[in-house]
Parts: structure tokens; sequence; C-alpha cells
């Protein structure tokens, strides 16, 4: 299993266990505002891990052709930026 494949599992569980939790808050009556907080933390969760696949998609597009150091750094950069933003 490679790296990416590790954090995209990671990610999926702690948003499967906000999910569940937010489904409890839902059974216990609980207020709606502190359902639609949780409900904005798991809608933020799902983007980033959209982030995580297309960065790692496009790494895998870009492996095979020949980059410059300078080219694999600013590539690197750009990866983590849309990481960081999803």
């Amino acid at each position: 299993m490679t790296t990416t494949q590790t954090q995209l599992k990671n990610r999926l569980r702690r948003t499967d266990g906000q999910l569940h939790g937010i489904m409890k808050m839902v059974e216990d009556g609980r207020e709606c505002q502190d359902i639609l907080t949780q409900l904005s933390a798991v809608r933020s969760s799902v983007e980033r891990i959209m982030g995580v696949v297309v960065a790692a998609n496009v790494q895998q597009c870009v492996d095979d052709v020949q980059l410059s150091k300078d080219q694999q750094s600013e590539l690197q950069s750009a990866l983590e930026l849309v990481i960081k933003n999803h």
C-alpha cells in the first residue's frame, strides 16, 4: 500500500467516525447548530480528501516526465498547496 493510499484510508476513517458521531447527535436530539457545525467539518474533510486524490493523480501523471530539480520543486509546492487548500 502506498503512502497516499494510507493517507486516504486514514482520512476516510476519521470522516466516517465524524459521520457516526453526527448520527448519534441526531439520535440524541442535539441542537441544530451543533449538528451543522459537525456537518461543516465533514464537508471540509471530504474536500481535503478530494485534494489528496487530485494531487496524487497529478503526481502520477508527471512521474514519467523528465523534470529539472527546479520544476520538480515547483510541482511539489503546487501539489502541497492543492492538498492544503482542500
